[in-house]
Parts: structure tokens; sequence; C-alpha cells
């Protein structure tokens, strides 16, 4: 990315982010807490599918008046509708992208949608997983390996995305067959060839979501064994009905059986209001290797040094892949490593080239960037280049 604007977008009225033109370098942003640094973060991550790295409705995100936190919260609408555009570095070609909520629909009800256009052409959300590649840890993620298997399946998937852009499409389909599967059993219309249908459609998906998750799992756990540096290294697995029976089976079989299984479990979904299988109940499984430690069980530094470890050992395959790694976006990072580690990550980012966006209070903790990054300081929504 060369070129990053907002405007209406939580605490940013406009701004506009000038970043160097010969190649992906990091990106320090460092300022006050409720200065805005997390706001441009999640500016970044609008130019992927889905709802950014807030999960946040769209009439969330617009500027509200005074009377809010200082991270968009709070207060009435300022009036206008959130939009960012960037523009992108591919190779030689220059790609413009936008996106923003859509301002003919009321912000607070749930038709409020977003627009997305590339090259001045409006498209799918899809479409922005072709142009850009974008992951990223928050502070919200530390208790990742404790939360429920959803929130791990949801990053397991923002990483797929930037192999199979497809995938968020698959993921969408699936979900929605399955909803509208429960729907019917909820409502006890026993349609028993529209049930067919949808159970046809959750297969055929559903064994090619597991099947991408799968896949990335294992070259993951291939990387991150490889590792060598003071991150530990993440021993990386699928846990799931489905992917154990493409372990077994070919694909085609695999959906055969998740079609059966479906079906046969009607009754007991929708006693139950839950459908019983499928890979929405599969599980991201990472564990210490060198200690045979399930995450959960570590300390939580060294969950943090466990998911940093995935995220540094999909840049190393991002890279290997396409030739360049994701744009990460690493909210808070620095704070939570002691130096040795610090200075590994560092390294690790300069030499994968990757436009890593890092915040931080502190701007001494990122002396070691000092002649590889480029530095912002934000004060009240304000973004100044930093000598």
């Amino acid at each position: 990315m060369i070129r990053l604007a907002v405007s209406e977008f939580r605490c940013y009225r406009s701004a506009v982010v000038e970043l160097d033109p010969e190649g992906p370098r990091p990106v320090v942003l460092t300022g006050p807490n409720g200065a805005g640094k997390t706001n441009l973060l999640e500016a970044v991550s609008f130019l992927a599918p889905g709802r950014g790295l807030r999960g946040a409705r769209l009439g969330a995100v617009d500027r509200r008046l005074p009377g809010g936190d200082g991270e968009g919260e709070g207060g009435g609408h300022a009036g206008g509708s959130w939009a960012v555009a960037a523009r992108l570095l591919r190779g030689a070609e220059i790609v413009e992208v936008g996106t923003g909520r859509d301002p003919a629909v009321d912000p607070d009800t749930p038709r409020a949608r977003r627009i997305v256009k590339i090259d001045g052409t409006q498209c799918s959300q899809a479409g922005l997983a072709e142009v850009a590649a974008i992951c990223w840890l928050t502070p919200q993620m530390d208790r990742l390996f404790l939360e429920g298997a959803g929130e791990r399946r949801r990053f397991l998937d923002r990483l797929v995305f930037c192999f199979d852009p497809a995938h968020a499409a698959r993921v969408s389909a699936y979900e929605q067959a399955i909803r509208e599967r429960m729907r019917l059993l909820s409502d006890g219309v026993g349609d028993a060839a529209w049930l067919a249908a949808l159970e046809e459609q959750a297969a055929a998906h559903g064994v090619a979501v597991a099947a991408a998750r799968r896949d990335l799992a294992a070259r993951l756990d291939r990387v991150a064994a490889e590792a060598e540096g003071p991150f530990p290294q993440a021993a990386i697995a699928l846990a799931g009905a489905v992917e154990a029976w493409l372990d077994e089976m070919p694909a085609l079989a695999a959906e055969e059986t998740l079609r059966d299984r479906l079906a046969e479990s009607r009754a007991q979904d929708a006693e139950a209001g839950s459908t019983r299988w499928g890979p929405h109940r599969s599980d991201l499984v990472v564990a210490h290797r060198a200690r045979g430690m399930p995450a959960a069980e570590c300390s939580t530094g060294e969950q943090k040094a466990l998911l940093i470890a995935i995220l540094l050992a999909h840049a190393r395959l991002q890279a290997a892949a396409h030739g360049a790694s994701p744009i990460l976006l690493l909210d808070e990072v620095a704070a939570h490593l002691d130096a040795s580690r610090r200075r590994a990550l560092f390294e690790t980012l300069v030499d994968l080239g990757a436009q890593a966006w890092l915040t931080g209070t502190d701007e001494a903790l990122f002396a070691d960037l000092r002649g590889a990054a480029q530095f912002f300081r934000v004060r009240d929504a304000t973004i100044a280049a930093a000598a």
C-alpha cells in the first residue's frame, strides 16, 4: 500500500497517510491512548472482506460527535458515512480500492451495507481478497486460545483468505445453507426435497471449507516446525469430524458422508436448535511444540508468542507462494514482548519485506526499526510523519 485515505471514520473527519512508494516496509504509529492509532489499523482491515478487526456494525464506524470515547464509540452520528480508500501496488500495477458504508441506507438498521469499488468498478467484498492479503493481531485476540472455537475458526479463515480468495464465498454459502436448514427445522417445515437441497449445498461447501482449512493448517505446521529464534515453535492442527473424514476418504465421499449425517440428524437438530455435523464444529488446535503443552495451558506471554509465531509462519508461506507478504496489522504487540522477541519480530518483518502496521504508546520500543520503517505520530486524530 502506498496511500491510505479515510473520511468520517471513527475519530477521523479526514486523514491521509502517504507511504513509501519504493516498496513495502513496516509502518509505526505512536501516540497516547485514544489518539486514533487502532482506528487507522481498523480502516486498513476494511480493505479485506468482513467486518474489520473489531467486527463492528457498519453504523458504529461512522464518525461520532463529541461525547464518545476518542476511538469513535459513543456520541451521535456526525452526519456522513465512513469511507476508506487505498492505493495498492501489485507488482508494477497500481490498484485503486475504495470501500465504505452505503449512505443511502439507514446505518442503524440490519439493511446497512458497505460498497466496494476496485479501480472504479463496484464489486462484492470477495473481490477485496483478490487484490490485498491482510491479517491482524489485536489485544482482544490474546484470549484466542481460551475462548470458544468460533474465534479460532475465524482467525484461521482470515489466514486462508490470503491464499484462497474464494474461501470467503464458500464459508458464507455454507453458513447460509446451514442457517436456512435450521430455520426450516425450527419452523417445523418438513419439505424433504427443500431440506435435501440445502443439505446438498451445505455438504459441498462445507467439505470445501474444511479441506482449505485443513490444508493451510498442515502447511503452517510444517513451516512453524522449522522456525528458529526466540518465538516458540507452534504445533498446529485442525480437529473435527469432516477433517477426520478427509484423512480417510476422497472429498466426494466426505461430501456424501456429511450430506447423509445431516439428513439423519434432522430430528435431533430441530430439538437441539443447532446443527450437529459440519465444519462449524471444527477447532484450530495449537500447542507449544517443544513442551507438548496445549496453548490454552501456556502462560499469557507464551500464548501471545505462539500467536505471533503462527502469523510469521503464515507470512513466510505467503512470501514463498506469492512473492510478497500479507499486510500485517499488529496492534500494541511490542509492549508485551521482551527485548529479544521484539528485536526478532522486527528483524523478521524487515527480512520478509512486510508492510506491518505497528502501534504503541512508547516510541522507544520501536528503536530497532529506525531506518527500516516509516514512523508517524498520532495525536487527537491528526497524523504527522516523525523524523
